[in-house]
Order: C-alpha cells, then structure tokens, then sequence
C-alpha cells in the first residue's frame, strides 16, 4: 500500500506576456538544466543543421581526456573545404587549440584533424552513438564538419538544444565557447581566432554558442544565456533574422520564467502520522524548475505505509497535469537524543 500527499504550489510572478514569432523554420527555446521547453516551432522537423553539428565533435574532442595532448596535422586536411582556419600539414598543436579552431571559427579543416586523431575511421560513428546516448532520437551525422555536398548532418531544433544542453555541463566546452579571441603560436604560424558569433559580448547574458551556414541548411545557430539562475539555450534552423531572433527567445525566455527552488534539498517537514516521532524524511537534491505565474504546481509524495529505513518513496513534481521530474524519498530512525529534542520542543508550545 502507498500514501499520497498532495501539496499546491503558487507562485506570483511578475511577467511581460507578450506573443512571439521568429523568421525560422524550426525554433525552440529550452532550460537546459530540466529540458523543458519554453518556446517551440517545428521543433521536430528533421533539417539539415550545418555547422553547428561540430558542438557533437567538439563533445567527443573534450571527453576523449586528450586535449593537453599535440596533434600533427596530417594529409587529411587536403580533404577540407569551405570555411577554414588554413592549418597546414605537418603543423603542431594541442587537442585543445583545434577544438577552439572548431567552435570559434568553424574549421573545416580543424574538424577533420579531431576526426582523424581522436577517432580515425570510426568518428563519426562515435558521434551517432552519443547522439543516441543523449536522447537525440531524430539525428544522423555523416561528417564532423556539418557540409552538405555529398552527406550532410541531419537534425531537428529539439535535439540539437538537447545536445547543447550536455554540451554545457562539461566545463571545458563552457570556457571554449565563451571565449572571443584566442592566440596560438604553432611550429609554423600564429594565428589570432575572433569568435563568429555575433551576440558573444552583446549582453552580459550570452554565455556561447556556435554559428552554421550552408546553401542547403541556410543559416544555424546555437545560442546560450544565462540570467537570474536560468540557464537557456536558443536554437533556429534556416533563420534568416537569427540573431534578431536570438534576443527576443531571450527576452521571452527571462521575462516569463523563473528558476524557482521547489523544495530543498535535507530534511522533509511533512508530518505524517506515520512516520511523526519514529523516522525522518528527506531528499538529497534541490528541485528547481523554470514556472512562469500561468503554471499550475503540485508535489505529490507517495510514501511506504509501512515505515522503515532507506527509500521509502518519491516526490513528483507536476506542472500543469504533466509529471516533470521525480526524487526518491529516504528514511532514517530518530535517534534518541533527536526525539528527546522533539519532545522538549512540543513541551516548550503548552
């Protein structure tokens, strides 16, 4: 047998509400910390993605534990087209400096050195192998560079805001894309890379992203914000307006919602007959979620009827009737000492 309890939450915030539209085929405008979606277009309209493919390579770059080491530029450069940061076969640099070469100034030519030094013939297979491990249901690469004349990488708005949102839990890849200006001075050249993106400086909000253009895909883009403990992503494909665009998901995205603690992580103050004196409850983590004043927010915790030690149940969190996140309930006896300290604090009251 369970027990539930329910408890609704409100919260009054204030908000601009205002409609919204974008010049873009497809567009989302996402929290990346919980996945939920805060502004959608044709999110899952597979499309060729362009450039901003190379945010899977940049990935696989990173998590290969490689980056500190050199790399020598080989032949496969000569296969590169398109945009390039002109390396040169027999070049040395670091893991590192390529994925910088990738992300600030989308080479070609830098992708096919990480393809070939991090994966060699099997890259691209690792890249859709992430992909699936992420939860990228409507994606296929076909190359790490995001070119279109012969195979080209296909995605949806939804997975890529997807990808971006792992993408920026790892610390290298937030200090990589953040980055306006990088200086490398290699064996045969130096070279000072000046970000693509536009918006990277304009507000103290945009913490990166990543730019893509081709005739088929037409332009791309991958933007990331950061205010008030809400963490967004913004992406648009086949956008001819994108960085216009960009601004105004953002300030969508910042008026209308706010990161709200749920409930605390420690100690659960639900005083169930039950478990009232014997055991206390609690969580081990926070629950945030982005709620704007339009939602409806209710915690439902269902617990064992028979109290005990360890999990004991669950705390769901239910936004507008659809259940969005859950956390296992845990359970410890109340020390002697603890209950005393209880009973004084009842004493105390009468």
């Amino acid at each position: 047998m369970k027990k539930i309890i329910l408890l609704i939450l409100i919260f009054l915030i204030p908000i601009n509400a205002y409609s919204i539209s974008t010049s873009a085929t497809s567009a989302i405008l996402m929290d990346m910390d919980s996945q939920r979606i805060l502004y959608a277009e044709n999110i899952h309209d597979v499309r060729s993605v362009a450039s901003i493919s190379k945010v899977m390579t940049a990935v696989l770059a990173i998590e290969s534990g490689k980056l500190d080491n050199i790399v020598t530029v080989g032949d496969e450069i000569n296969d590169a087209y398109g945009s390039a940061v002109y390396i040169k076969v027999g070049e040395q640099l670091t893991l590192r400096d390529l994925v910088y070469a990738l992300m600030l100034r989308s080479g070609n030519d830098a992708a096919l050195v990480i393809a070939e030094y991090v994966g060699q013939d099997e890259f691209v297979e690792m890249m859709n192998s992430k992909a699936q491990e992420i939860g990228m249901k409507n994606t296929t690469f076909n190359n790490p560079c995001g070119l279109d004349e012969e195979n080209g990488n296909y995605s949806t708005a939804y997975d890529m805001a997807l990808l971006t949102s792992y993408a920026m839990k790892l610390e290298e890849y937030r200090k990589i894309v953040s980055t306006k200006s990088y200086t490398l001075k290699t064996n045969k050249n130096t070279y000072v890379w000046l970000n693509k993106h536009r918006l990277l400086g304009y507000s103290d909000y945009i913490t990166g992203g990543k730019t893509g253009f081709t005739k088929k895909a037409k332009r791309t883009l991958i933007t990331t914000a950061s205010q008030n403990n809400l963490n967004i992503v913004a992406v648009t494909l086949n956008d001819g307006n994108d960085f216009k665009d960009h601004l105004n998901l953002f300030e969508y995205g910042f008026s209308n919602y706010k990161n709200h603690l749920i409930l605390e992580k420690g100690k659960l103050n639900l005083y169930d007959d039950i478990y009232y004196g014997i055991y206390e409850l609690s969580i081990e983590e926070d629950i945030y979620y982005p709620v704007s004043n339009e939602d409806n927010i209710t915690l439902k915790y269902t617990l064992e009827e028979k109290p005990k030690e360890g999990d004991v149940g669950s705390v769901t969190l239910i936004v507008n009737d659809e259940e969005v996140l859950r956390k296992t309930i845990q359970s410890k006896k109340i020390t002697k000492e603890q209950n005393n300290n209880l009973l004084d604090w009842f004493k105390s009251l009468w």
